[in-house]
């Protein structure tokens, strides 16, 4: 046989084996009622799984609800979705609770991952400051994302990275947690990041 033959098994070529693409963990991360949920729900190609508890009169009480009225419930645990890339690659996504009472979750949810999208509301950018400095704390990579929230933001990009005290190796974007495509936009974002942290 000459190495230009297929090999043949049972009578037939064989066919190269296909690979499953490569699993990367990712984490949505940011402050309450940012978008996290929101995000993750509209990127994901599975089912999002989500561990979404109904805010009571208590919870009202220590969660500041004046930017976020509508909001009933809130995530105490993790959002958890998916989506494929490429042939090559899918991500795995898990979105952090945003309170701070929920914060000894982190650690675990965090485990693994390649990089965070730190969602911000620019109304309130107070809220994402331990999410930015947890990932800066552990020299994992992420992206600060500006969610429109009804189409736009309260300051421009370049006053969130300064009153964030980010720096320049760390992308500000803006983007639509409930538009697919810029969910998936920013999240390229962060796997750039991560890709070249790697290569570097």
């Amino acid at each position: 046989m000459t190495p230009t033959e297929p090999l043949v098994r049972g009578g037939a070529a064989e066919q190269p084996a296909v690979r499953p693409p490569l699993p990367v963990k990712m984490v949505i991360a940011g402050g309450f009622g940012v978008g996290k949920t929101t995000a993750v729900g509209a990127i994901s190609e599975i089912e999002p799984l989500t561990t979404e508890a109904s805010i009571t009169e208590v919870a009202a009480g220590v969660d500041d609800l004046t930017h976020t009225p509508a909001k009933t419930t809130t995530t105490v645990a993790m959002d958890f979705g998916c989506i494929t890339i490429d042939p090559t690659l899918k991500l795995y996504l898990f979105g952090t609770p945003g309170q701070e009472r929920f914060g000894f979750m982190w650690d675990d949810i965090v485990e693994g991952a390649v990089g965070g999208l730190v969602i911000v509301d620019s109304r309130r950018l107070d809220d994402c400051y331990a999410a930015v400095d947890y990932f800066e704390h552990r020299c994992i990579p992420f992206a600060v994302a500006l969610n429109a929230f009804d189409g736009r933001v309260e300051h421009s990009l370049e006053e969130v990275r300064w009153a964030l005290d980010v720096s320049e190796h760390v992308p500000v974007v803006v983007f639509d947690a409930r538009e697919r495509g810029s969910v998936r936009d920013a999240l390229l974002v962060v796997l750039e990041l991560a890709l070249a942290r790697t290569e570097g």
